[in-house]
């Protein structure tokens, strides 16, 4: 189990997944990590306030929750952890896939999703949340 207990004044976004696209949305526009600071390297305000405006929202904080807890979880199970039909957490899961912030992969007919953004990752420590142990072996 990782120690690191980041603040996230001193989490490292540079460390994040970097496969995304951005579709003109106002809320979720540039809010990937890689474009956290400014070349003077200050912290960029309106990208960290964007971004706390995506985590303002309580169903795409539970479904990050549970992709923290769970990952490779599919939709229907995650639908089913938050209480919300697959429909609006298929719509959550498409603005956190575009930021860079989720990955998904089919197996068979099923779409697994997993956190893959390491800021949203450390956030998620900092405000508390833990990882469920694995059954598999140590």
């Amino acid at each position: 189990m990782h120690a690191d207990h980041a603040h996230p004044d001193h989490a490292h976004p540079d460390h994040a997944h970097t496969e995304h696209t951005h579709d003109g949305d106002a809320e979720t526009a540039h809010l990937h990590p890689d474009h956290a600071h400014t070349h003077e390297g200050n912290v960029d305000v309106a990208v960290w306030a964007t971004r706390f405006t995506l985590l303002s929202d309580p169903h795409r904080l539970e479904i990050l929750l549970v992709l923290h807890q769970q990952p490779g979880i599919f939709v229907g199970d995650l639908a089913a952890a938050v209480g919300r039909t697959e429909t609006a957490v298929s719509q959550a899961l498409r603005v956190l896939r575009q930021q860079g912030w989720v990955s998904s992969t089919r197996v068979g007919r099923s779409v697994g999703y997993r956190l893959e953004d390491e800021t949203v990752h450390r956030l998620l420590h900092w405000i508390g949340a833990g990882h469920i142990p694995s059954d598999g072996p140590a």
